[in-house]
C-alpha cells in the first residue's frame, strides 16, 4: 500500500471550493446541482477504492429546497443515521440492515439545509472504537497518509472531507467522534451543545445523553453556515441562538489551558509543541492565556469507561429488540464483546456512576465561570498507524491504548458542552494535529469566532499542496 497522500482535488466544477462557495455557484446558475453531484461521485470513485470511507452509495437524484442555504452541496451521512432508501448498518457484521422506510429525525434537519446525500460513510462497530477499523474488513484510511488511522467514529466522514470528495459531511459525537477524526484528518469538527440540534434515536435512548449531531468541514464558514441553516428548521428554545457567525469577534478572551489529561498519560512532545504554538498565537492576538486545573479527577475516567461498557452491553443484550430482529450478538467484534463483559463486572455500581456523571455539568459550569474558553489537545499523542487500535488487538491492551489516547474529549459529552477541533499543527509523519477549544454550555458562537480568528491568522495546511 502506497504511503503517499491521497486526495481527489482536480480541475472539475468542485475545484477546491468549500460548501458556501458551491452553494453560491449553484444559486447563481454557474453550475447545476446535478453537475456538482456527478463531480463528487466521480471523485469518490477515484479515491474510495483505497480510502474505504463509503459504505454505500445513493443512486437518488438531486432534490430539496432550491432556496435553502446549502442547496446543491454534496454530502454523506454517517451509517448510524437513517436515510430513506438506504440501510443503516452501524459498522457491524452482527446483522444486515434493510433499506430504511423514512429519514431519521436528524436527517430531516440536515436535509433542510439543501444538501444532496450521495451515500453513507463508514464508522467502526456502533461507534465504540476511536479508529475506523474492522475485524474482518479493510479499514478506512487517512488521506494524509494511507498507513494511518483517520480516527473515529466519524472516520469515513472525515476522510471524505479531507480528501476533497465533498466539502462537508455528517457526523455525530458521543465521546469525541466528530473532534477525533477532525483532528486526525486536519479539518474542522464542532461538537454542539447537548440539545442544540435534533437528537437521533441513540441519544434519546441513553441514560445520560452523550451524543450530539453535527458536521465536519474544511472551512470555519461552512460550519458556521451549517449551524445557522439548521436553526431555520428547528431551534432549541432553551439555548441561545447561534445565528450566522461570519467572522472573528474583537473582544479578548480569558482562555484556560489544560495541557495533560486526568488519565495520568503525559501529552506527547509533538502534540505539546503544537499546543505551545497555539498558545503563542492566541497571546499574539491579545488573549489572556493561563493554565487551569482539570475540573475532574481520575474517578471521572473510571466512571466514563464503565458507562462506555454499559452502551456496549445494551447493544449486545438488546440488539435483537432495539436494532434489528436478525441481530446476532455472536457477530459482534472482540472489542464490543469485551466492553460488554467488562461492564458486567461493574454492573452493581451503575446507579452511583450515573449519579456522578450527571454532576459533570456542574463542574464544567464552574470551570467556565473562570475562563470563557478552555484550550487542550484533542488527543494525547499523534495519530497512530492502522492496526494499533484494531478490534482484533487483545481487549485489555486495546482498552488501555484507547484510554491513553482519547483522554480530553469525553468530558464535554458528559457535561453536554460544545467543543471544536481545529487543525493547528503537523506531526513528524506529516499527519495533522488538532487542538480543542471548549466553551460554556450553549456558547457555540464564541467557538466559531475564535475558529475564524485562528483560521485567518494561521490558515489550515491543505492536503493538495
Amino acid at each position: 500500500m502506497s504511503t503517499q497522500r491521497l486526495h481527489a482535488f482536480t480541475d472539475d466544477v468542485l475545484a477546491d471550493h468549500d460548501a458556501v462557495a458551491i452553494a453560491d455557484l449553484v444559486r447563481r446558475g454557474a453550475v447545476s446541482a446535478a453537475e456538482i453531484a456527478a463531480a463528487a461521485r466521480a471523485r469518490a470513485a477515484r479515491v474510495d477504492p483505497t480510502l474505504r470511507a463509503v459504505v454505500i452509495e445513493s443512486t437518488g437524484s438531486v432534490s430539496g429546497d432550491a432556496d435553502a442555504p446549502l442547496f446543491g452541496v454534496p454530502t454523506y451521512v454517517k451509517d448510524n443515521t437513517d436515510v430513506r432508501g438506504l440501510p443503516t448498518n452501524h459498522g457491524t457484521a452482527a446483522f444486515v440492515a434493510r433499506p430504511c422506510a423514512k429519514d431519521g429525525p436528524y436527517t430531516k434537519q440536515l436535509l433542510s439545509t439543501g444538501m444532496t446525500v450521495l451515500g453513507k460513510s463508514r464508522l467502526p462497530e456502533f461507534g465504540l472504537n476511536a479508529s475506523t477499523e474492522f475485524a474482518a474488513a479493510d479499514p478506512t484510511r487517512n488521506p494524509w497518509h494511507t498507513d494511518y488511522s483517520p480516527g473515529a467514529s466519524s472516520g469515513g466522514a472525515a476522510a471524505l472531507v479531507a480528501a476533497g470528495v465533498v466539502p462537508i459531511a455528517h457526523g455525530n459525537d458521543g465521546g469525541g467522534s466528530i473532534r477525533i477524526p477532525a483532528a486526525c484528518c486536519g479539518i474542522v469538527g464542532l461538537k454542539p451543545s447537548r440539545g442544540r440540534h435534533v437528537d437521533g434515536p441513540q441519544a434519546r435512548s441513553m441514560p445520560i445523553n452523550l451524543v450530539s449531531e453535527g458536521v465536519l468541514t474544511r472551512s470555519v464558514r461552512d460550519t458556521a453556515t451549517y449551524f445557522a441553516a439548521a436553526e431555520r428548521y428547528w431551534r432549541n428554545p432553551k439555548l441561545p441562538p447561534v445565528g450566522l457567525v461570519e467572522g472573528p469577534a474583537r473582544r479578548r478572551l480569558r482562555i484556560g489551558v489544560i495541557a495533560d489529561s486526568v488519565t495520568g498519560t503525559e501529552t506527547c512532545p509533538q502534540t505539546r509543541a503544537v499546543l505551545d504554538d497555539t498558545i503563542a498565537v492566541l497571546e499574539k492576538m491579545g488573549h489572556e492565556v493561563r493554565p487551569v486545573p482539570p475540573p475532574v479527577g481520575r474517578r471521572f475516567v473510571d466512571d466514563f469507561t464503565v458507562y462506555w461498557g454499559l452502551l456496549a452491553f445494551l447493544v449486545a443484550v438488546g440488539g435483537k429488540f432495539a436494532i434489528d430482529p436478525r441481530f446476532r450478538a455472536s457477530g459482534l467484534d472482540k472489542f464490543t464483546r469485551g466492553l460488554a463483559a467488562r461492564y458486567r463486572k461493574s454492573m452493581a455500581r451503575t446507579p452511583a456512576i450515573l449519579y456522578r456523571l450527571s454532576q459533570a455539568r456542574r463542574a464544567y459550569a464552574e470551570m467556565s465561570r473562570e475562563s470563557e474558553l478552555i484550550l487542550s489537545p484533542v488527543l494525547v499523542h499523534a495519530t497512530p498507524r492502522l492496526g494499533y487500535l484494531n478490534p482484533t488487538v487483545p481487549f485489555d491492551e486495546l482498552f488501555e491504548r484507547l484510554i491513553s489516547w482519547v483522554a480530553f474529549t469525553p468530558f464535554n459529552n458528559v457535561a453536554g458542552a460544545p467543543a471544536i477541533s481545529l487543525p493547528m499543527g503537523t506531526s513528524s509523519e506529516g499527519l495533522p494535529i488538532g487542538m480543542q477549544f471548549s466553551a460554556a454550555y450553549g456558547d457555540e458562537r464564541t467557538l466559531l469566532e475564535i475558529a475564524f480568528a485562528l483560521e485567518a491568522e494561521r490558515p489550515w495546511r491543505r492536503i493538495q499542496d
